[in-house]
């Protein structure tokens, strides 16, 4: 097996596949010398930035990623723009450091919002210098915009994240302005699909690199028992863009030819109140529960027999791919490359055109009506960790710093 240099952020998975157990890359004295090896310097501070901690899917993944680095032996300050009245929603390694700034009220006028900026910079400015980090990472449009311009004159190199594809969300024409002012600032942009890459101008794209979520479960966490009945889960923030109207319709469809399935929507938001509403409309209130957020939501899948995405745009669901991992066979709208590189279609789900509400139906009427195919796509589901599992790209990650670093 010949491997070049660049080949080696995926060694372990590479390991993996051919029966070799890579657990020695990942102790700490191997990790220090793979860095003289490589001629990379150690990176023993970062500090990571996002607006806050609250539910979420960035939320999460930064969780997911500062705890890992803790797990790796580095000192990880955390900053959020929210204030202390905001505690993390998931758990966070109690070694991490957090910092909440408290900058992160609405404004009520222009000239309020660009002295709320202004504070915001020098409070965040402060935050980095003080943390005296070997590498910035800052998660999210807007706060990657303000960390930029917090940075500027500073000499620690900054790492941007966009976690949804930016062809799907329309910013503000102000924002997506210091957006493309501030972007070519940063030593890499980090997005999600080759999609999301393609996006920005080339001078953005030269240094722009496409890095999946990590996916945080455990895959021999045992299924609950079985239920009385069997169910459909969806899950995620009550807003349009999730498209669980679309899922209710589509559910409504096939609810009278599978009297023994419901459907459970985890989460909660703007929509709820509408949502419900339609449930109601469409004679579903028997079928189809709400229960809310959940701090436990791989424990939620578990409960289930079947994933739903029915999103009307998504840039790399991290959801879908913790579905697959809990061994749940998944219906998705094939929306965005990242949808298309988690689910396999045939070997662990079905994709289905976008907004084709009965096409959506008549996948998931396919896989309750055929167990057999659902059983065969839940033993193969669990294989996306090899892809995306947390070691796998947080190894990724670290070679990325590595080469900002030493640049």
């Amino acid at each position: 097996m010949t491997i070049g240099l660049s080949g080696l952020w995926d060694l372990p998975a590479r390991l993996r596949r051919i029966g070799i157990p890579p657990v020695w890359l990942h102790t700490e004295g191997q990790r220090r010398r793979n860095a003289v090896i490589m001629n990379r310097p150690r990176i023993d501070r970062i500090t990571l930035i996002i607006s806050s901690l609250t539910t979420g899917g960035a939320e999460r993944v930064m969780t997911t990623m500062a705890n890992a680095w803790v797990a790796r032996g580095r000192t990880v300050n955390l900053v959020t723009l929210t204030g202390p009245d905001m505690p993390p929603f998931y758990p966070l390694d109690p070694a991490i450091n957090l910092i909440p700034l408290g900058h992160a009220a609405p404004s009520r006028t222009p000239i309020d919002a660009a002295r709320a900026n202004t504070h915001r910079l020098i409070a965040l400015r402060d935050a980095i210098t003080r943390t005296d980090p070997d590498i910035v990472i800052s998660f999210l449009d807007t706060t990657n915009i303000r960390t930029l311009l917090a940075t500027v004159g500073l000499s620690v190199p900054v790492i941007v994240a966009e976690h949804t594809d930016p062809g799907l969300k329309q910013m503000p024409r102000v924002w997506s302005g210091l957006r493309r002012a501030t972007y070519p600032r940063a030593r890499q942009v980090v997005v999600l699909s080759h999609s999301a890459r393609e996006y920005f101008p080339s001078r953005i794209q030269a240094h722009t690199t496409v890095l999946p979520k990590p996916v945080a479960i455990d895959p021999t966490a045992p299924r609950t028992a079985p239920a009385a009945r069997q169910s459909i889960a969806a899950m995620g923030r009550f807003g349009p863009e999730k498209g669980f109207d679309l899922l209710l319709d589509a559910f409504a469809r096939i609810a009278e030819t599978h009297p023994a399935w419901d459907l459970v929507i985890w989460g909660d938001g703007v929509l709820r109140a509408d949502l419900e509403t339609r449930r109601d409309h469409l004679g579903l209130h028997n079928r189809v529960t709400l229960p809310g957020r959940t701090t436990e939501p791989h424990q939620a899948l578990r409960q289930s027999d079947i994933f739903a995405l029915s999103s009307r745009r998504e840039g790399f669901p991290m959801v879908l791919a913790e579905a697959l991992a809990c061994g749940l066979p998944a219906v998705a709208f094939n929306i965005s490359s990242g949808i298309s590189d988690i689910l396999r279609p045939g070997l662990d789900g079905l994709l289905v055109e976008p907004g084709d509400v009965p096409g959506f139906a008549a996948a998931l009427d396919r896989l309750i009506t055929d167990p057999a195919e659902r059983a065969r796509m839940s033993t193969s589901a669990p294989h996306v960790l090899e892809r995306f599992g947390v070691e796998t790209v947080m190894d990724r990650w670290d070679a990325l710093i590595a080469d900002v670093v030493a640049a």
